[in-house]
């Protein structure tokens, strides 16, 4: 008998979600980039590595802050601050802050590994009372997970990472609970499919969507290259299996990092995939593609929440079957920002007139 396809929807109604890893920058970018994520997620887990980085309680209440006051008129959405961890973080201003709730998590960048990492982690015996004082009071790590060795092939450097850092910490503090994020790798998938309860894994659009070969194709695309950087196409199957499955241990987070055009076309391009005006979207698009659209709640909506131990969102949005086209910029003069897919249709539109927060008529996002 023939292979009969399931007959793809032209409405998707899913619980709000939300974005377990963004960079919404500060400032003016700030107020450029903010409105995306707040139209499409309830609650994002917010990146510390600003200049200089949110390592303290007091920076991060100031974070919120301007965070808050970015937000367009009406929207309903909650940062969720993350600590910036260094050589010298103090573990009991760390602890005061999550139980204050400040501070949701914290953030591990192993110095030198992605942008405005220099202050991260360089000698990991340095912070061993932190991560054992968060395995204590159940605070989760956040785990940029490659090394920054120049010696390691760049493709090679997550795997790596999980041999020599990741697992030998797992190790030692089994309780210690671990969000090992924006995977690339066919490895790190098996590794966290095994790896218990007590870690999981975002998944970006743009890692879903290409493989290393897209960074070149027709010459160098500086706006596709990222840190970690895009791998095999083996991984990205691997990758896109996992985030369809249905498994809790993998769920959204966009990476979403604005960085200006003069910033990304130049002689040393800065590492970051803008996807935040349509990283939903594409999601469903992958989702579709791999016949799994009846999986896509639990993996925007569903998985994040409850490995956080927070509430699912209890409102909704809808996206629809029509195209959607991407804008070719966002911004105008030194901040333009190019994003993921820029001038490209989508076959997955946000309706943003059944959404939460709608988009005001002046926004990008409502032409087609």
């Amino acid at each position: 008998m023939p292979n009969v396809q399931p007959k793809v929807p032209n409405v998707i109604s899913l619980r709000r979600p939300d974005d377990w890893h963004v960079h919404l920058r500060d400032r003016t970018m700030l107020a450029l980039v903010l409105p995306f994520t707040a139209r499409r997620f309830a609650r994002a887990i917010v990146m510390p590595n600003l200049v200089p980085p949110v390592t303290t309680v007091d920076a991060a209440l100031a974070y919120r802050r301007r965070i808050l006051a970015a937000l367009p008129e009406g929207a309903r959405f909650t940062p969720l601050l993350t600590c910036y961890l260094t050589n010298t973080t103090d573990a009991a201003e760390l602890a005061r802050g999550h139980t204050e709730g400040v501070f949701v998590a914290a953030k591990l960048y192993p110095a030198g590994a992605t942008t405005h990492s220099d202050l991260g982690v360089s000698d990991f015996e340095r912070i061993m009372p932190v991560l054992e004082r968060m395995a204590a009071i159940g605070m989760p790590l956040l785990v940029h997970g490659e090394v920054a060795d120049p010696e390691i092939d760049i493709f090679d450097r997550e795997a790596v990472f999980i041999d020599r850092v990741l697992d030998p910490l797992r190790r030692r503090l089994p309780q210690l609970r671990i969000v090992l994020e924006h995977i690339t790798t066919e490895m790190a998938v098996r590794y966290v499919a095994e790896g218990g309860e007590r870690i999981a894994a975002t998944i970006t659009a743009h890692h879903l969507a290409i493989n290393r070969n897209a960074l070149f194709a027709g010459g160098m695309r500086p706006h596709l290259y990222c840190l970690p950087i895009a791998k095999r196409e083996k991984d990205r199957l691997a990758l896109r299996r996992a985030a369809t499955s249905g498994d809790p241990h993998f769920f959204l987070g966009t990476d979403s990092a604005p960085h200006p055009l003069a910033q990304k076309e130049a002689a040393r391009g800065a590492a970051g995939i803008f996807t935040a005006p349509a990283a939903l979207e594409i999601y469903a698009e992958v989702f579709e593609e791999e016949g799994a659209l009846d999986r896509l709640e639990a993996f925007a909506s569903l998985s994040g929440p409850r490995f956080y131990g927070l509430p699912v969102n209890e409102t909704r949005l809808t996206l629809v079957r029509e195209p959607f086209l991407v804008p070719q910029r966002v911004g105008e003069g030194e901040n333009a920002v190019i994003p993921f897919r820029a001038g490209e249709s989508l076959r997955w539109r946000l309706d943003f007139r059944t959404a939460q927060d709608p988009a005001s008529p002046s926004s990008p996002e409502t032409a087609s």
